[in-house]
Order: C-alpha cells, then structure tokens, then sequence
C-alpha cells in the first residue's frame, strides 16, 4: 500500500489543499492520502487557531467526495505537541512495514525542516514530497546533505497547480467581510459562516 499523509492546521481547510493531494494521489499512484488535522501545532504557539472540532469537521466535509481521501484523528486525539515525526512513527506501526508512507509538505516548509523535531529520524520514516509552492523559490536538496545524508534519495520534487489560496488570507477575507466563495468547498464556506469562525480577527 500506498499511504499519502497532508498534515496541517487546515484552519481552514482550501481548494490549495485539495488540489496538491489530488495531484499527489494520481502522480505517485498513491491508493490514500490521509489528511491529518493538527491538534497543537509547535511551531503555531502563540497564535489562536479555531478548535480541533470545527478543523476535523470541516475537513471531513471538503473530503466527502473523493473515494481517495480520508481522514485521521491520530494528533487532535493525542495530549501535546502533535510532532510529525511522532505521527510518522506511530501510522508506520499501524500500517506495517508493507506500506510505504509518502509525506507531503510545501517546499517553504522543507527549507525549515532542520528546525523541526527530530528531522533526521522523520526523513526515516517516509519518503518526503516537496510540493512547489506559488512565490517561493526553489531550494537547493543539497543543502540538507551536511545534515541527513540520505537527503536527496529520500526526498522528491513534485510541481503542482498553483492556486494562490492560504489560510491565513481566507481568515482575513471573512473578518473583513468579503468573499470566500471559489476559494474553499460550498460545505466549508457554509460550515464556516454557520459557526462564525474568523469573524472575530477583525474586531
């Protein structure tokens, strides 16, 4: 088996998302990709972010439509830090040495990834696709190799659409009042006007 895994504070969660598992699934013929809503971000500390609930449900509605896509509750159900390299060792224990684990992250992401927990052991554990990312620059793989030396072999460069969507804009938009719609799904846009999610960033 095949086991794509899109982790992420998806707060909220967007067409950006969906499309680079789409394309992630069909070019590495990956039978699921497992989105993994962030229970406490690490690197998020500081910066209030919507309940685990309102996160997991509004991924679980973006997602009900593609056969190829699930859902894990494996960090918002665990006390502390959700560490990656702790989901990757925990989901390679339950799915056995047969699946082959295929962690997606964006390319901004991978040029921090030296500052992330333990990245020597998580690059171990999967192979690593960096997914371009609009505006940001390529990085050069061999500036890891100091630091993993099995950098380049286990990690690979995958171009995807660019939809220049992020969160962080999204939550604006709706402080503001303007617009979301074309950005997320129907079902998310709804869900977050029904639940007043973000409104209170512009007060």
């Amino acid at each position: 088996m095949k086991l794509g895994i899109l982790g992420g504070t998806f707060d909220p969660i967007h067409y950006g998302h969906l499309v680079v598992a789409e394309e992630c699934r069909a070019r590495l013929g990956l039978d699921v990709v497992l989105f993994i809503p962030a229970g406490q971000p690490p690197h998020k500390r500081g910066r209030i972010i919507s309940s685990a609930e309102h996160r997991v449900e509004m991924v679980r509605l973006a997602i009900a439509s593609n056969p190829g896509f699930e859902l894990s509750r494996i960090e918002v159900d665990r006390v502390g830090p959700s560490y990656t390299v702790d989901t990757l060792a925990r989901l390679r224990d339950e799915y056995g040495p047969s699946t082959r684990l295929y962690f997606v992250v964006g390319m901004d992401a991978l040029a921090e990834i030296l500052t992330w927990h333990e990245p020597v052991r998580l690059i171990s554990l999967c192979q690593v696709v960096a997914v371009t990312r609009p505006g940001f620059a390529d990085f050069d793989l061999a500036a890891l190799e100091p630091a993993i030396p099995d950098a380049r072999r286990r990690i690979c460069v995958l171009p995807a659409p660019e939809l220049r969507i992020s969160s962080s804009d999204l939550r604006r938009r709706v402080a503001r009042g303007l617009p979301i719609k074309y950005q997320v799904p129907e079902s998310v846009e709804e869900y977050v006007y029904r639940h007043g999610l973000y409104r209170a960033e512009g007060e």
